[in-house]
């Protein structure tokens, strides 16, 4: 029996679900795969139990083949197809994200997703959030069962929820070696019922016995696209021999145990506070280790192997970053080192023009913009000004009474508006905060210490009354940038 758990009423998955990601690979540079063999390889999967399998609308053809094997192979058996959209960034309408559902569910062969995962590329453009509400719409109009999100951090998942968006999961990296997860986003997950489900459990087969004791590769030369993305992390958790030392600390504790590496490496991670379920990635037709995950529910890891696995990470060099912060900022732990392979380019967040005096302002399109006579931000010269700004999108509120959540999105519309003007969130040399209760303080601060706290800005924060009782925060900055940019 492989156990479950419930992610939302009438969604219940495997707590160790199939990745169909690597049908990208298998598809690499125009190679092509026999998609019926393909779906009918899916049969052992859930016959053993392993009964969820996971893909997204840009695994090649996973969705297709899943969709063969639900309309061919097995049209009546109790499967769950969990599948992600990942769009480009910029500005998202209903025509979009309906166009999305409808892909996807003739890809899947179906009416209706059983989950639906988001991933937004940026959090400094707020069109994030109008993704989600109109994938909400869909929920409601019963497309989609069930809506999560992927690679979110802590605080960007919170901004959701304490916006009112009803979120059951969250699919971020997690390992032996990535232990971001457990550190904040894991708890909070715990705290607030949403599911974390782990890729990378086994760093696309760097976690097993063929690397123990094995030279260090050639990066430049590996077999797969998990290989060179996870090769990456090896790289920046400290290299090949620390990684080594893992490997052997996870090594014995599998020989005391009669399983693999690989096994032992899944199970740690299923054991962390928040985990619902690990993803463990097969290449179709190929290769399957079936019998082998299932020995993860036919042990469990005691204290003794808990510290020897404690001993050998804390040689590692942490992660750097929170859950997904590979896929925004530099160092890219992608498969190429970059986002060329996935994203075309990053449209500024809000709109610019030319005003007076050599002046370039970024305008967010608000109403009080025209009205009050400012800008969102201003630019002369290198330096930028950006206006006292709230946790307002459209004629929302952001972050609910959330003070923290507040708090980040707030920076992410100053990060927005700085980008728009062509500098970054560290060119700020000034950040002055208005609280609207004194009790608001300390989270609100905390926020801006995990988005600055590597900038170190001056800062100053005041009890202030605020215009509208549903904000809590607002936030201005100013920033030097190093070198002049005279058209943006």
């Amino acid at each position: 029996m492989i156990p479950r758990r419930t992610l939302a009423p009438g969604l219940e998955i495997s707590r160790v679900l199939t990745g169909l990601w690597q049908i990208a690979d298998l598809e690499r540079d125009g190679r092509t795969l026999d998609l019926d063999a393909a779906a009918r390889a899916m049969a052992p999967y859930a016959e053993a139990g392993f009964t969820t399998f996971d893909m997204a609308d840009h695994y090649g053809s996973a969705e297709i083949v899943a969709g063969r094997f639900r309309r061919a192979v097995a049209p009546d058996a109790p499967v769950q197809y969990l599948t992600k959209w990942v769009p480009e960034p910029g500005p998202v309408c209903e025509a979009d994200v309906s166009a999305a559902v409808d892909r996807a569910c003739a890809r899947l062969q179906t009416d209706r997703l059983d989950l639906l995962q988001f991933h937004a590329w940026t959090f400094a453009d707020p069109r994030w959030l109008d993704a989600l509400w109109l994938l909400e719409a869909q929920r409601d109009a019963g497309r989609i069962g069930a809506l999560g999100v992927t690679n979110f951090d802590t605080a960007h998942l919170r901004v959701a929820i304490a916006s009112g968006i009803r979120l059951v999961s969250n699919q971020v990296s997690g390992s032996l070696l990535d232990r971001r997860f457990t550190e904040k986003l894991g708890p909070y997950c715990a705290a607030h019922g949403v599911g974390l489900l782990c890729y990378g459990t086994v760093l696309g087969g760097f976690l097993s016995g063929r690397w123990l004791g094995a030279p260090e590769p050639d990066w430049d030369a590996l077999e797969t696209w998990s290989q060179m993305k996870y090769g990456r992390f090896i790289r920046a958790a400290g290299g090949w021999g620390p990684f080594q030392q893992l490997l052997q600390a996870a090594q014995t504790v599998a020989q005391k145990h009669g399983v693999s590496i690989a096994t032992v490496a899944s199970r740690w991670v299923l054991d962390q506070p928040g985990v619902a379920g690990v993803i463990v990635g097969a290449r179709l037709a190929h290769s399957a280790h079936r019998a082998d995950t299932a020995r993860l529910f036919a042990f469990t890891l005691d204290d003794d192997d808990r510290a020897r696995i404690a001993d050998a990470q804390a040689a590692l060099t942490a992660i750097p970053g929170d859950c997904g912060d590979e896929y925004r900022t530099p160092p890219f732990l992608t498969a190429s080192g970059d986002l060329s392979h996935h994203v075309s380019q990053f449209p500024a967040p809000f709109t610019t023009r030319r005003g007076v005096d050599g002046r370039t302002l970024a305008l967010s399109g608000t109403v009080w913009e025209p009205m009050a006579g400012y800008s969102r931000a201003v630019r002369k010269g290198n330096q930028i000004s950006v206006s006292g700004t709230t946790a307002t999108h459209g004629s929302r509120v952001i972050g609910g009474t959330d003070a923290a959540a507040q708090a980040h999105f707030v920076i992410d519309k100053l990060t927005g508006a700085l980008q728009s003007l062509g500098g970054r969130l560290e060119d700020v040399v000034r950040t002055r905060i208005f609280v609207s209760h004194v009790d608001h303080w300390e989270p609100v601060a905390r926020a801006h210490g995990e988005r600055f706290g590597h900038i170190l800005p001056a800062n100053t924060l005041v009890e202030a009354r605020l215009i509208g009782d549903e904000y809590v925060v607002e936030i201005e900055c100013d920033a030097i940038v190093a070198d002049t940019i005279t058209n943006h």
